[in-house]
Formats: structure tokens, C-alpha cells, sequence
């Protein structure tokens, strides 16, 4: 809940509606429990000196700074860590009294990233390919981490030769060897750790690539692409055909990501579990996957509160199919069975779920008791999102029901019995249109929507 006392920080860019930090910093305000919101800022590019001011007059914690004013926020930032100033470029800023302090947190997350893939840089030969803002942070990182030995490979050689001659200076000993692109030939045989940090193979020109000749990738051993889009680029599927290992540049937006929010929050730590909760919620955005999460179960399982709290948890919005009928023909439910019957209310209910399937990415879906009965619904809850059946026994039906007249499908008869037996029913639909269940008898919301977090996770 946003008060007065919300700590807010945002994204200094231009462009910036495409930005995945709100959703990710966000995210990792509610795991975090801090009272906390991130929001976009478009800055024009003649108006940076007023952002910064602006930003610091009105309070804000913290800001992240991208392309392309990386470079242009550092005059008017009160102190500069000495990591940016290495770099030459400031990705995070932090309020201090009287203004912000900068740094770059590319770096560090480019360092953890590796780490978490278990990619070692001391003592290794290395290959960096060129010689721009990120090629900047990689060699900082490879140079900190004690790299042996790294060839820096650039189209225009004088670039690579001032970008080796800064960091050899900064380390004060002969690491980096400044190469044209071609120079890869001269680079002694032997297998070597190569950093791809330019923008080719970038979407939508995915099917670019730096460097063609096979016998090139035949050198490494394991390849990191600072490019996350598309998800495995020419340089990644170049690695691995000769047989190598490949990342890409995901893990180093999360982790850039984290070590911001807790520069700003440095009472907190994220956890490594929501770490991969944003990784798998990226992750269906880069893919294409709709990333809905879909719960169905009978009625009173809690569908309705577990997936409102699930979305709290995530950021994601909350959608109830019931709610959505009901607006759309203009009457309740009960009204619907009355004059029409089950069988006009269960065509309604498929033709929802396919609106939902075409039109809907990374919401929170809660169907009515019955939708998954037809099998076609079934297949486009499936189609739809991560489908979760809620598991609920039918004494636990009753006490959570007991008053409630508006169900049409338990009017009639014992009410435990009818529960028995419609469960005993539905039970082979649940199972057939979900991908995995939870139990919900005996556990509180947080640690349902907690078990449908890790389950969706190992999917």
C-alpha cells in the first residue's frame, strides 16, 4: 500500500515504456515487505541536469540511469564509486545529503551472474569482444577477478587499444591485449572464457553475429553474451555448436537489478528463491510464453483469495472468468442457469478462456468451479497459462459455504453429500486441465500461494 512513508525510486530512459526494471524492482519490493515503489521516469535528453536535481528535490531514494544517459548524469552527482569512475559510466544512483552518490552495478552483476553458473575468471585466459560502454564494465570485472590473460577483440583497433591501455594502467600490469577483429588468429591456441558485450545479434537483427568463422568458436570453452534478447543469440547457438558452453545476459539484468535494490534498501537481502521467481517471470516474456497463472478447483478452494494474494505477491493483475460473464451478458450467474441452463453458461465460460488465451499475458486467472468440465476449455486453460488445481475436501467445502445461497450447482439435498459427489465428479477434469496441485485444507494463503510459487518455478 502506497502512503507517505513509501520509499520511491524509479528508471531515469528515453525510451522507457519498454522497461523491465519496474516489474522486476517492484517484485522485489513485495518479497522484501519494504514499503516501496519504482516507477518509470522519461527524461528528455537535454534535461538531465533537472532530472537529477528534480529527482533529489522530491525526495527520491534512488534512481537507475540507462542509455543513453549513463554517462551524461555523472557531472552533477555528488560522489562517484570508485567501480563507476573505473567504468566511466553510472547505472544506479543513491541519495546522500546533499545529492546522489553513483555507481555501476553492471559490473558486479555481470560478476554474479558468472559466479551463479559456476564460471570461473581468476587465472583464465579470456577473450573480450568489443570495446563500448559494456566492454568497459566486463574488462573492470575480468580485471578485478584476476583474468590472466585477455585478448580484446574490436572492429576499430584504436578503441580497443585506448580500452586496454586505461585498464592495464588501472591494474597496473599487462592484461589486456588490444586486437582488431581479425586478430583472433594470432590469439595462441588454447581454450578461453569469451565475453560478447556489443549490440550485434541484438533483436531484431538476431541473425547477426561478430565474428562467422567456425573454427573462432572451436576456441571457447564457455561463452557469455551480454544480450538477453533474443533469448539465445547467433553467438550463444555459434558456441554451442562447436561445443562449448553459452549464457546469455539475463542472470546480469537481475543481478545489476538486486544489487540496486539493496544499495537502497540496505537493511534487506534477496533471497536466491526470488531470484528465480523473476527470472522464470522474464524469462516467459522473452520466450513468448503467456506466463498467466490460472487456478481452478472446486467451489471454495479459494481461488478467488489465493489468487488475488498471489498476484499481490508477483505484481501481476487478477482476473475471475465469473466476474467477466457476468459483466458481459449483464446479469449474475444465477440468472444466467435460470433462464438459460448449465450448458449456455459452460459455452460462455470457453468462450471467455479463449478471449483470455489471445488477449491476456502474465495475469492472475480464477475460473468458476466448473469451466474445466468441457474439453475443449480444458485445452485452452492449458493453452492459456500455468494451470493450478486447488485440492479441497468436501467437509472443508461445506464449513467454508455453510450460508452461502448463490452456488446453483449445491441447491438441492444434503450439502456434504452433494459436495462428495460432485467432487468425486470433477475430480478426473481438475486433475486432466491442470499442470500441477496444491492441498489447501490445514494451510494459510501465504503458504499456499508460497507452494504454487516453488512448483511453477521447477516447471
Amino acid at each position: 500500500m502506497i502512503d507517505g512513508k513509501t520509499k520511491v525510486c524509479g528508471i531515469m530512459a528515453n525510451p522507457v515504456e519498454h522497461s523491465y526494471s519496474p516489474m522486476m524492482q517492484n517484485f522485489f519490493g513485495e518479497e522484501t515487505g519494504v514499503n516501496f515503489a519504482y516507477v518509470p521516469l522519461k527524461v528528455e535528453p537535454d534535461m538531465v541536469e533537472e532530472a537529477v536535481k528534480g529527482a533529489y528535490a522530491m525526495n527520491l531514494a534512488g534512481v537507475n540511469v540507462t542509455v543513453p544517459y549513463k554517462q551524461q548524469v555523472m557531472p552533477f552527482l555528488k560522489e562517484i564509486d570508485e567501480g563507476a569512475a573505473a567504468i566511466g559510466a553510472v547505472n544506479t544512483l543513491v541519495r546522500v545529503e546533499g545529492g546522489y552518490r553513483g555507481y555501476n552495478t553492471d559490473a558486479p552483476g555481470l560478476y554474479r551472474a558468472m559466479e551463479e553458473e559456476g564460471i570461473s575468471i581468476e587465472g583464465e585466459s579470456c577473450i573480450l569482444l568489443g570495446a563500448g560502454g559494456g566492454a568497459k564494465a566486463a574488462a573492470w570485472t575480468l580485471g578485478v577477478h584476476g583474468a590472466k590473460q585477455v585478448y580484446l577483440l574490436n572492429r576499430n583497433e584504436e578503441r580497443a587499444r585506448l580500452l586496454a591501455e586505461e585498464m592495464n594502467g588501472r591494474f597496473g600490469r599487462e592484461v589486456f591485449v588490444p586486437m582488431g577483429l581479425d586478430g583472433w588468429r594470432e590469439i595462441p591456441k588454447g581454450s578461453y572464457l569469451c565475453l560478447q558485450t556489443t549490440s550485434v545479434g541484438m533483436a531484431p537483427r538476431s541473425e547477426e553475429i561478430l565474428i562467422r568463422d567456425e573454427e573462432f568458436y572451436k576456441m571457447i570453452h564457455t561463452g557469455f553474451d551480454i544480450i538477453y534478447t533474443p533469448f539465445e543469440t547467433s553467438f550463444m547457438k555459434a558456441v554451442r555448436q562447436a561445443g562449448g558452453r553459452a549464457f546469455n545476459g539475463l542472470s546480469m539484468l537481475i543481478y545489476q537489478g538486486v544489487i540496486a535494490y539493496e544499495l537502497w534498501n540496505p537493511e534487506v537481502k534477496i533471497r536466491r528463491e526470488t531470484v528465480a521467481r523473476i527470472r522464470k517471470m522474464m524469462m516467459d516474456r522473452l520466450t513468448g510464453k503467456k506466463g498467466n497463472v490460472i487456478f481452478i478447483g472446486f467451489m471454495g478452494a479459494g481461488k478467488t483469495t489465493v489468487g488475488q494474494a498471489y498476484a499481490r505477491k508477483f505484481s501481476m493483475p487478477f482476473v475471475d472468468t465469473d466476474e467477466l460473464i457476468e459483466r458481459e451478458a449483464g446479469r449474475s450467474i444465477s440468472d444466467i442457469f435460470a433462464s438459460e441452463g448449465e450448458e449456455a453458461f459452460r459455452r460462455m465460460e470457453t468462450e471467455t478462456v479463449r478471449k483470455l488465451r489471445e488477449h491476456t499475458e502474465h495475469a492472475v486467472i480464477s475460473v468458476g468451479g466448473g469451466l474445466p468440465l468441457r474439453e475443449e476449455t480444458r485445452r485452452l486453460l492449458r493453452e492459456t497459462g500455468t494451470v493450478v488445481y486447488l485440492k479441497i475436501r468436501p467437509e472443508t467445502v461445506c464449513s467454508r459455504l455453510a450460508g452461502d445461497d448463490s452456488r446453483p450447482m449445491m441447491r438441492g439435498g444434503n450439502p456434504e453429500e452433494r459436495a462428495r459427489e460432485l467432487l468425486d465428479a470433477r475430480e478426473e477434469f481438475y486433475e486432466a486441465a491442470s499442470h500441477f496441485s496444491v492441498e489447501t485444507d490445514g494451510k494459510t494463503v501465504e503458504e499456499i500461494v508460497e507452494e504454487v510459487g516453488r512448483k511453477g518455478n521447477e516447471r
